[in-house]
């Protein structure tokens, strides 16, 4: 297939691409988030092409691959076919509702001309769809491997964003933690959080030091970085569920996780603690920074829950059936308005695919 996709979550969307299909990456000369293209930082595989708006029009593509409520009108103006009508459509939802959490309508709601996916079982019982056809796949991760364990005695978390979402990602719970094991950030914008500790929150510059900035790194290095500690930190209050999370288990952490949102599915009891209760977190990080032992018992057992659930091959598997599902109920609509009679209509030409080395921060898939 030819699917149209904008590249919106760069973890979700790296092991996207790893399918046997041919994706179509909107690409404007400024760039931006209408029209991002491949990322220069990420390593794709060459069958992810950038087209621009003038080659979509001449396009065939075969589904719609849709993940922000403009795209609708984008892709048809683009296109010059109305998704959903003229071409098939789904609709991919990585986040949690921003306002209500058991009454917000989705953008899609109601509609009968669009497949819509959530990517956790908790985004889908939170979001009201009425009637539009609705499933879930769950995120794929490519594996990092398994790593050994960390020669650090502190807690690693990534968490994008920290100041501003503050509340949201738990930010304010990372002081009283510390105080069981020195905690690294990484993510974009933690330049900036010590002092937000310090003058936003009050706290005092000692424990404040005990949460420590570690800058946005490339993907291939952040991995490194997170399995230099013996354990994982997750402090999310309201999020889709974390990639970054998820690769963690997979390099064999430990993990000590706030239990809210589709993180206490997705984290076995043996993998490490889950509450909601910050002192039994807090328990959780000092057991596995001070045991090496315990804490390598939890993340083999991180790992494998995470290379059973998250796996890239069930993760393509089930968006084969997704797609093909699109397909199907596209039949037996109008005929989708092709390219000019007088054109002959050629796939796109694909432009050449950077050879790079994986880069690029670990995202958060509802961040």
């Amino acid at each position: 297939m030819n699917i149209l996709i904008w590249h919106v979550h760069g973890s979700w969307t790296t092991a996207f691409v790893q399918g046997p299909h041919r994706y179509l990456l909107p690409t404007l000369p400024e760039r931006g988030p209408w029209g991002g293209g491949r990322p220069a930082a990420w390593d794709w595989p060459a069958n992810a092409v950038e087209v621009s708006p003038e080659e979509l029009r001449l396009a065939d593509v075969d589904v719609v691959v849709l993940q922000r409520p403009e795209e609708f009108e984008l892709a048809e103006r683009w296109l010059g076919r109305v998704p959903g009508r003229d071409v098939p459509a789904i609709y991919l939802e990585h986040n949690t509702p921003r306002e209500h959490a058991a009454t917000s309508r989705h953008p899609t709601a109601d509609r009968d001309d669009v497949l819509l996916v959530h990517v956790t079982h908790f985004n889908a019982l939170m979001w009201d769809a009425g009637s539009t056809a609705t499933t879930v796949v769950e995120h794929g991760v490519i594996d990092p491997g398994q790593r050994p364990a960390g020669e650090l005695a502190a807690a690693a978390v990534v968490i994008n964003e920290p100041v501003r979402r503050g509340r949201v990602t738990g930010t304010d719970l990372l002081p009283a933690l510390a105080a069981a094991a020195p905690i690294d950030v990484y993510g974009i914008g933690t330049d900036g959080l010590g002092e937000y500790l310090r003058t936003g929150l009050g706290v005092d510059p000692a424990t404040a030091a005990r949460v420590r900035s570690g800058g946005d790194l490339p993907q291939h290095r952040m991995h490194d970085e997170l399995a230099r500690h013996r354990v994982y930190l997750h402090t999310a209050r309201w999020t889709s569920l974390g990639l970054s999370l998820i690769e963690a288990m997979m390099l064999g952490m430990p993990v000590v996780v706030l239990g809210t949102t589709e993180a206490l599915e997705a984290v076995p009891p043996e993998a490490g603690v889950r509450s909601t209760d910050p002192a039994r977190l807090r328990a959780g990080l000092r057991k596995f920074t001070t045991d090496p032992a315990a804490a390598a018992a939890a993340g083999r057992a991180a790992r494998a829950a995470a290379l059973a659930r998250f796996g890239l091959g069930r993760f393509l598997g089930d968006w084969e059936d997704v797609l093909a599902r699109a397909a199907r109920s596209a039949r037996g609509r109008p005929a989708r308005a092709g390219p000019p009679a007088t054109d002959p209509g050629p796939a796109v030409t694909p432009r050449p695919a950077p050879t790079i080395p994986i880069a690029g921060t670990i995202t958060t898939a509802g961040s």
